[in-house]
């Protein structure tokens, strides 16, 4: 069972799949800190020693991971929204912040729909 940043690695994947349930890892950074650390990527979480552990665990030291990047992201976010800038309002509104369409999409970010009642057409 190998345990690293206080997440435990799926036993049944290789190592540069299994580095992936780390926050801030994904397949390509994976990769390269199997080779940086000398371990086979291809290797099952659950064949690897103590020793390859502590090489893995050495080596994602090096990047911002996990608690780290959630926390500087929150911050990010929320120096946007204090100095009101264009993306920091698209926060704080809760509609798409990166230039999305919204007259007919972004569910996600708005929510469900909202009904108007006793909406007719103003005619005769």
């Amino acid at each position: 069972m190998a345990r690293i940043k206080n997440i435990e690695l799926p036993n049944e994947k290789h190592v540069c799949i299994g580095l992936t349930a780390i926050h801030g890892i994904g397949r390509s950074l994976a990769k390269t800190i199997c080779d940086n650390a000398g371990v086979l990527s291809t290797k099952k979480v659950k064949d690897l020693t103590d020793d390859e552990v502590a090489k893995l665990r050495k080596e994602i030291d090096n990047y911002v991971v996990e608690g780290d990047l959630r926390r500087e992201v929150s911050m990010n976010i929320k120096n946007k929204m204090e100095i009101n800038c264009y993306q920091g309002v698209r926060h704080k509104k809760g509609l798409p912040v990166r230039g999305q369409r919204t007259n007919r999409n972004a569910r996600t970010r708005k929510g469900k729909g909202k009904v108007v009642a006793n909406k007719k057409k103003a005619g005769k």
